[in-house]
């Protein structure tokens, strides 16, 4: 069994930070191609950072110079930093990541999201 915890969501101002993080656990042989997506009230889910096994990161230029994907593989963990906040990057974060397990099959799995709420 595997899981994906997302923390570190909530409310900020415009212009402000929040670090997200999204740990996996359980039977986990490798974490491949961690990203996080982000889906807004009425939107389609969208990509919002990817990052590969070389560290080499995607952004869309939405975010482009204000987020920033990282992992910490020895932790299973992927973390977003976000920086200069707007109010329309207010939407529910999710991460995503392909695994694989100890019975050597990759998975899709998702988080349960994190809310982030930018408004003054």
């Amino acid at each position: 069994q595997v899981q994906l915890v997302e923390s570190g969501g909530g409310l900020v101002q415009p212009g402000g930070s929040l670090r997200l993080s999204c740990e996996a656990s359980g039977n986990i042989v490798s974490i491949n191609a961690p990203a996080w997506y982000r889906q807004a009230p009425g939107k389609q889910r969208e990509l919002v950072a990817a990052i590969t096994s070389d560290g080499t990161t995607t952004y869309p230029d939405s975010v482009k110079g204000r987020f920033t994907i990282s992992r910490d593989s020895a932790k299973n963990t992927v973390y977003l930093q976000m920086n200069s906040l707007k109010p329309e990057d207010t939407a529910v974060y999710h991460c995503n990541a392909r695994i694989t397990t100890t019975d050597w099959v990759i998975y899709d799995y998702w988080g349960q999201g994190t809310r982030v709420t930018v408004s003054s």
